[in-house]
């Protein structure tokens, strides 16, 4: 037996050596069925996800029409459609996450019910193949006629996931049946064929199932017809229909894009065809352009948690470096499908970066939407909350919740990747793998308490294929990449070996490592103006936030000294055990920082990713180079920073509409009257006759005795009307007391109010909107 502890500069020697070098399709996925979690980290959550996550969605599919539109469909029972029209859409990525969870675990009750539910979808099927029950039973002769809008491509993309997670999971082909004979039927309708449309779905997804049911079946006339949709995207002399713009990513043919446009999730889905098929095909003009799209998302739009999609509208990506943090979007399901381009990329080119972002997005983008109860989910992942943020039982929209069972259930499959006699370790849990490599099989007992701690232990076994076998195989180690270094190194080569005349696998080689964990101080690109003068938290793959129940300092004050004196702490009680960070304020005062998976799970109150850093200028934010996000070296922190940090206003507000902004209302712009649009504003819409709030916080005790508020108004144009009422609180010690009380606001003018001076960090509005109407505030002054 040889043990083998790698040296960090190793891991420097064998990215220099080219384990980054680009190959088509170098790697190939271990599927996750020859892959077992036996970790305290990742175990109990794919156990949770299969005893609660799945019945909940079950119940929820149940109790909303999802199952019983099919059934209905069938003519098994009386009864009109129930829901949204892709509602299809959420029973076929529950039934995938159900194939997944029977794969690792047999459940013959839980199988029956998945059964029962596949019959019904086979009953509704039509006998020209053609299957959704929305169009079925409400708008039966208007079958493929709005195919940018109304998801029917996209429906059937998720049925093929399921179909063959299915009978990979359970050898049943009933699903699958049903998915090749849907299959038949779009590519009876859709084609290059004078008698064919050549359109391409709204919502991006049978692309990447088509390549799945082609490598299931071996049908050469699945992928054809993936490569066809992809093909059409965005090509005007190829399409009989016209472009969809850029929000479906129908702007350009996709050869030709360089920006990442649009919405979040189709573009992630249409990525991850666009891999499967530059995979297969060696196209370059394909992969050059996937790196370019790659490099755009990962550089410039992508937030620190891995969470993408910055704008509410359109549930979309914004500009460069467009990344506001309470306003964030970030929907779980757009940070799932990075993950799945992610992961492709990696096996595409066999580079390490694409499974880091795998990891950073697992960790916090992914796991922050999933509940620890297993049945509460958040749709979208700001990075900054005033409270009123919470996570919520399903959506009527349930994308993310269904999306979550999948994902959770099939992450076994993101841990290794093979190329010939070589095992790549992408991914960090505890567990067994049994792995299918050219000359023969190769077990690896993984032993680690990541994301906790960076040691690493693999015990690795092997059996070649022709007994006595002297050639050698080899094991590598991914170097994470916030250790400022990504790249694949640590590698072991070692002979295969068998006792003669005995199959028995035998023991043969160990590979450890220990990526040591420490918490680092993170800052933003210079052209992140909303991280100007703040910092963020990461220990090894966790980023970190702050949550106003373990803090004495409100959290909008929150500033870190110069040197937090970081403490790490082990709470085994606490959010299902995790290291909390404890570290100094700027005035002496602790402060405590948890996991931002785990944030909301306890008293609802303020959070925050980024928060203030004594010494950071927000005038003139560090340069750092082309990266997104870097680690804050102490000369950064500049002696006279907190002056100029200090004259600036902070603004927060309860909620503000993703296309306004909050810092309008301090950005000296006179209103001409209240229903002033050429100059910025902030609102709460769509929020409509609630109590709201607005804060100024100055950074440092100040002198005031009035406060002069100007009220956007748009009678005659929109929803917003000014407030019923509103109170002038300031903020004293611990709390915040009332000044003033105006129960007749003023229109078209400055509403102001005097009162005796006081000294005081922040000020702040409580607004009593009007009933059924929104409100919103143009400038705000105090002197």
């Amino acid at each position: 037996m040889r043990k083998f502890s790698i040296p960090l500069a190793l891991f420097v020697c064998c990215q220099v050596l080219g384990f980054a070098q680009d190959q088509t399709n170098r790697f190939q996925a271990v599927p996750f069925t020859a892959v077992q979690f036996n970790d305290t980290f990742w175990s109990p959550r794919m156990k949770t996800n299969r005893e609660i996550s799945i019945p909940h969605n079950f119940k929820w599919c149940e109790e909303t029409g999802r199952f019983t539109n099919f059934a209905k469909a069938a003519k098994l029972m009386e009864g009109n459609f129930e829901g949204i029209y892709f509602n299809d859409s959420d029973v076929y990525k529950l039934l995938e996450g159900t194939a997944y969870a029977l794969a690792d675990h047999p459940d013959p009750e839980l199988e029956k019910r998945a059964d029962t539910v596949i019959a019904w979808i086979a009953a509704a099927q039509q006998p020209n193949g053609y299957i959704n029950s929305y169009y079925q039973l409400r708008e039966p002769d208007k079958k493929w006629t709005n195919t940018r809008v109304m998801h029917e491509l996209y429906c059937i993309g998720h049925m093929i996931e399921a179909a063959v997670a299915y009978k990979q999971a359970t050898g049943k082909r009933t699903l699958l049946d049903v998915a090749e004979k849907a299959v038949a039927h779009v590519a009876d309708t859709f084609g290059y064929e004078e008698n064919k449309r050549r359109e391409v779905p709204g919502h991006q997804e049978i692309e990447l199932a088509l390549v799945r049911l082609s490598e299931l079946t071996g049908q050469q006339k699945y992928f054809d017809l993936a490569k066809m949709f992809i093909d059409l995207r965005g090509d005007t002399s190829k399409r009989t229909d016209r472009l969809q713009g850029e929000y479906s990513q129908d702007h350009k043919p996709v050869r030709e894009q360089d920006d990442v446009v649009g919405h979040a999730v189709r573009a992630m889905y249409l990525y991850c065809g666009m891999a499967d098929i530059a995979a297969k095909t060696e196209d370059k003009e394909l992969k050059e352009a996937l790196s370019k799209l790659w490099n755009r998302v990962v550089h410039k739009k992508m937030y620190i948690t891995g969470g993408i999609g910055a704008r509410h509208a359109g549930e979309a990506f914004g500009e460069d470096y467009e990344l506001p943090n309470r306003s964030a979007y970030c929907e779980t399901c757009a940070a799932i499908g990075l993950t799945f381009w992610a992961h492709r990329m990696n096996l595409l080119h066999g580079d390490a970066q694409y499974a880091d972002v795998v990891e950073r997005a697992l960790y916090n983008g992914v796991l922050a939407g999933i509940g620890m109860d297993g049945k509460s989910f958040f749709y979208v992942n700001p990075l900054d909350s005033a409270g009123n943020h919470h996570r919520q039982p399903f959506f009527d929209c349930a994308c993310c919740p269904t999306n979550v069972v999948r994902f959770v259930s099939s992450l076994p499959g993101y841990q290794y990747a093979v190329e010939g006699n070589t095992v790549y370790v992408n991914q960090y849990v505890a567990g067994t793998a049994t792995l299918q490599l050219q000359d023969g099989e190769v077990t690896i007992k993984q032993e680690t308490n990541y994301p906790w701690d960076g040691k690493v232990m693999c015990y690795i076994s092997n059996k070649p294929k022709v007994e006595g076998d002297k050639g050698t195989f080899k094991v590598v180690l991914r170097q994470p990449g916030w250790r400022d270094f990504s790249g694949y190194g640590g590698s072991l080569s070692t002979h295969w070996s068998v006792n003669e005349g005995n199959p028995t696998i035998q023991t043969n080689a160990q590979l450890g490592t220990d990526f040591e964990m420490e918490p680092k101080r993170m800052i933003s690109h210079p052209n992140v103006v909303t991280n100007h003068g703040r910092v963020a938290i990461q220990r090894g793959p966790l980023i970190y936030c702050f949550e106003q129940i373990d803090n004495e300092v409100p959290i909008s004050q929150i500033r870190l000294a110069r040197e937090p004196q970081f403490k790490e702490e082990w709470k085994s009680d606490l959010l299902g055990g995790i290291i909390v960070l404890k570290c100094k304020n700027a005035d002496g005062r602790e402060l405590t920082a948890i996991p931002y998976y785990a944030w909301d799970h306890r008293e609802p109150g303020p959070m925050a990713v980024w928060v203030r850093q004594e010494g950071l200028s927000r005038q003139q934010p560090p340069t750092t180079s082309d990266k997104l996000y870097a680690e804050l070296k102490p000369s950064m922190l500049r002696p006279d920073a907190e002056l100029a940090d200090e004259v600036e206003l902070e603004v927060t507000a309860s909620h503000c509409h993703a296309s306004d902004s909050a810092k309008a209302v301090i950005d000296g712009q006179e209103p001409k009257h209240s229903n002033d649009h050429d100059i910025p504003r902030m609102t709460f819409w769509n929020h409509r006759g609630t109590a709201e709030w607005l804060e100024l916080d100055f950074g440092k005790p100040k002198s005031v005795s009035k406060s002069s508020v100007y009220w956007f108004d748009d009678t005659g144009r929109g929803q917003c009307r000014i407030p019923k009422s509103w109170t002038l609180s300031y903020w004293s010690g611990n709390e915040w007391k009332v000044l003033k009380t105006v129960d007749t606001p003023k229109k078209d003018g400055y509403d102001t109010v005097e009162f005796d001076a006081v000294k005081t960090t922040g000020l702040r509005l409580d607004i009593q909107l009007q009933e059924n109407f929104s409100g919103g505030v143009l400038e705000w002054k105090c002197e």
